[in-house]
């Protein structure tokens, strides 16, 4: 694995050292004077650890700590951090439950799943949601070719978005020949695999469900398309070798595929649901009750990255293109991550339009962790049998706010305002927030989602689990 050293030169590293030196002086007798402390670190204190170690999976979406760490607002935090890319989602998670890690870039469906226990069981936490968007779905080239005359076409073009009932023709094939349709997806708590399984479900597509009641948490119960986890990085080789015949993932393995000539990404989670909460960033609940201090610290250097990279309409894309083309992050061709990362998406070789909010990491709150996000994934793990029995609507809003944490966040970001680093118009009342989005309705079927009615929310899909039903 590859470690991104510590930097030891922040301007509070240097300030606690100067202090240090004074409160030597002042033992000794040599002068004295007073010293002001600003009152917002009264209130939240210097970092209670200051070695940390994060991890990250090679995505172009852990850009905040990646940022955090080259603009030197770690620093700033009086932090000294280490950046260790991880072999996968699973090794990830078991890190930072095990100590190894103190945090990590995760799935937005890791903290969720492992504190109801679907897999690992762990109190996970999170503060702070590290984008919004950034995935998409792609397909082998004989798979295109066998949808594309099911798109409706404009001026020799695709009509986006485009929707999985042009696939539903090829699946059905596949079925009357006995063959398999695989796709894959990168973890079974990820939001790529709720957001495939979504685009299937409402072009008619069963993905299948889990039963982990009865031991079977493969998810392809009754399915139609057999889901299997591949890491993202292996996405376009693994589609390439015919192992699968598409995939969801986030960049830049969609585009890698375009690239090669391998495969077309033919919907972006955008068109599945736009503004789309993505990655997190999650610690366990005890590291956090022991370093709370560290903890908002953290989430302030995370918030002055993700402003930095959304900044005057992303002007600087292309420095952090640049930043994460290094092999110690995504470790991709310039090009390659450029093609989304900069406001464009490339679906069928030449067609590449644009999309300025693929990748969005501060505006419209990107960064606050909405419970009603925390509730979306809770109604899909239901959906799909992840977790087995009917719940009620409380359960859902009471687990939101024991794994959401956004009174910690309004901490941070408070800080950051008083100190003149950021704007309050830049953040939702963080006095008066309720932690719930109004209802949403840019999803591809035109349900509307409310994350304030769960259970009615789940009974509108026509495909899925709902009140006590059991796969």
């Amino acid at each position: 694995m590859n470690d991104i050293q510590p930097k030891h030169c922040g301007k509070r590293a240097f300030l606690k050292r100067s202090l240090k030196s004074v409160a030597a002086a002042l033992l000794l007798g040599s002068f004295s004077f007073s010293v002001i402390v600003p009152s917002a670190y009264a209130e939240v204190g210097p970092p209670e650890k200051e070695e940390l170690k994060f991890g990250f999976i090679k995505l172009t979406d852990m850009a905040p700590l990646a940022i955090a760490y080259e603009k030197g607002f770690f620093e700033d935090e009086g932090l000294y951090v280490t950046l260790e890319a991880q072999a996968n989602w699973k090794v990830l998670l078991d890190r930072v439950i095990d100590g190894e890690l103190d945090g990590a870039h995760m799935l937005a469906g890791q903290p969720i799943g492992a504190t109801i226990g679907f897999g690992t069981q762990a109190d996970i936490i999170t503060a702070f949601s590290m984008d919004l968007n950034g995935n998409a779905i792609t397909v082998s080239n004989k798979v295109w070719d066998q949808m594309k005359k099911y798109v409706p076409m404009k001026n020799g073009k695709p009509v986006h978005p485009i929707k999985a009932d042009a696939l539903k023709h090829v699946v059905d094939k596949y079925k009357a020949e006995g063959k398999p349709f695989k796709m894959g997806m990168v973890f079974p708590v990820s939001t790529h695999n709720y957001e495939l399984r979504y685009w299937l479900a409402a072009g008619g597509i069963n993905p299948g469900y889990y039963a982990p009641k009865k031991g079977d948490t493969s998810g392809t119960i009754k399915a139609d398309a057999l889901l299997s986890v591949t890491p993202p990085p292996q996405m376009p080789s693994t589609m390439e070798a015919g192992t699968i015949y598409g995939y969801c993932v986030g960049e830049p393995w969609n585009q890698q595929a375009v690239f090669k000539g391998i495969g077309v990404p033919v919907v972006t989670d955008y068109e599945i649901w736009k503004d789309n909460p993505e990655k997190v960033f999650g610690v366990s609940k005890s590291w956090a009750e022991k370093y709370p201090n560290t903890h908002i610290h953290v989430i302030k250097a995370l918030i002055r990255a993700a402003q930095w990279l959304d900044a005057n309409n992303n002007a600087n894309r292309p420095e952090a293109v640049k930043i994460l083309a290094k092999s110690d992050y995504v470790g991709a061709d310039y090009k390659v991550i450029a093609n989304s990362m900069t406001g464009t998406f490339e679906y069928e070789k030449g067609d590449k339009r644009s999309v300025p909010d693929f990748n969005v990491f501060y505006r419209y709150n990107a960064t606050y962790p909405y419970y009603s996000d925390a509730v979306w994934y809770l109604t899909q793990m239901r959906r799909w049998g992840q977790i087995p029995d009917h719940k009620p609507d409380s359960w859902y809003k009471d687990m939101a706010k024991k794994i959401y944490r956004p009174d910690i966040y309004a901490i941070a970001a408070k800080e950051l305002i008083a100190e003149g680093k950021v704007k309050a118009s830049d953040f939702p009342d963080l006095d008066k927030e309720s932690g719930y989005r109004k209802p949403q309705t840019h999803f591809i079927d035109n349900i509307v989602y409310d994350g304030t009615k769960p259970n009615a929310y789940i009974n509108k899909f026509k495909i899925g689990l709902k009140g006590n039903q059991q796969p």
